[in-house]
């Protein structure tokens, strides 16, 4: 992730960050040591100067780069939940996404990088399912995946207890920040069972989430966009959520147990997707439109544009370029892909 022309950071399965300056590789400008597992997200808040990571911990740390030294940067955990699997900033850093391996996908609104939250701390919106009434409890789960690693499933409750829940319905008035939503989104093949969020990722205009999920079992696997519906309801507790339902589309389901990673093109009219040992190129319809511009009353396919193989292992990761018409893949064996399509 960039921070500015020549900072940079990553992050590794090492329990580490690096910061790096591109006029000098060959060399670390420091090493920022907080999480306690493999560290999986970066997100970047230009305004403040934040760097937020997320990793298979369940910790998001915030990490001030305005008073970073040889020795690190000072951090603060900000939020914890177990089985996090992918946490994601809107483009104007309104919201924080996260995903986890058990299903759910929680939404923290109007969001505030300065207040560490501790649970209990935060206001609860909302708890449903994104498209149809659900016990939240009903729903199974799973330990994080990694990419490189298969999954093996356990049973665990829900990351909230009736208590917070019951507080949050008796609540009235406006949101304040950093309020909690909470959502178990509905996919199409797992309507009465449990899924595994295994990748998500933003639309580049903060319009939709692309999620990848598969079920308990990994007998299925599906790529799915939800739309963001604005406006926020009268009362906190209502059961009108945040996100719908608006595409989707079933996948390979080759090289079940791993991590899958798809994303946006830079004007979000396409989904870069891995397909078994090679990509798919989807859009919202035919004519590759603007979400906006075609979004349907109820949940559509998502129409297949060009499939492009040419690895010789499950490709587990694909990339847009955001300058030019290409596109990366990478598979499991170490090899990258690099394709210009042709329409």
């Amino acid at each position: 992730r960039f921070l500015d022309n020549r900072l940079f950071a990553t992050c590794s399965d090492d329990t580490t960050i690096a910061l790096w300056d591109l006029r000098k590789l060959n060399t670390k400008v420091c090493t920022l040591h907080g999480h306690t597992s493999w560290v999986k997200n970066i997100e970047y808040d230009t305004n403040t100067r934040l760097l937020v990571t997320s990793g298979f911990d369940g910790n998001v740390i915030i990490w001030d780069t305005n008073r970073c030294t040889e020795d690190g940067c000072p951090h603060k955990k900000f939020f914890h939940t177990r089985f996090l699997m992918r946490m994601r900033l809107m483009p104007d850093c309104s919201k924080m996404l996260i995903s986890t391996s058990s299903g759910y996908l929680l939404i923290l609104h109007d969001l505030d990088l300065n207040k560490s939250l501790e649970v209990g701390s935060y206001p609860i919106l909302r708890a449903r399912r994104t498209t149809s009434s659900s016990d939240m409890g009903s729903l199974g789960s799973s330990t994080p995946r990694a990419v490189g690693s298969p999954c093996h499933h356990q049973n665990d409750v829900g990351p909230l207890s009736e208590k917070h829940l019951s507080r949050a319905s008796q609540r009235e008035g406006g949101s304040p920040r950093n309020s909690l939503e909470v959502l178990t989104p509905e996919v199409p093949g797992e309507r009465d069972g449990g899924n595994c969020i295994t990748s998500l990722q933003l639309h580049p205009k903060g319009w939709a989430t692309l999620l990848r999920c598969s079920s308990n079992t990994d007998d299925q696997e599906w790529t799915c966009v939800y739309e963001f519906q604005e406006g926020a309801p009268a009362r906190p507790a209502s059961l009108r959520c945040s996100l719908r339902l608006t595409h989707c589309i079933e996948e390979a389901n080759v090289g079940r147990g791993y991590i899958k990673e798809l994303c946006f093109s830079p004007d979000g009219r396409m989904i870069s997707s891995p397909h078994g040992f090679g990509i798919r190129l989807l859009a919202f319809d035919g004519q590759c439109r603007e979400l906006v511009d075609c979004l349907p009353r109820e949940a559509s396919p998502l129409r297949e544009i060009r499939s492009l193989y040419s690895h010789n292992d499950v490709v587990l990761t694909t990339k847009f370029s955001p300058t030019h018409c290409q596109v990366a893949s990478g598979c499991l064996s170490g090899r990258v892909s690099l394709y210009q399509p042709k329409f």
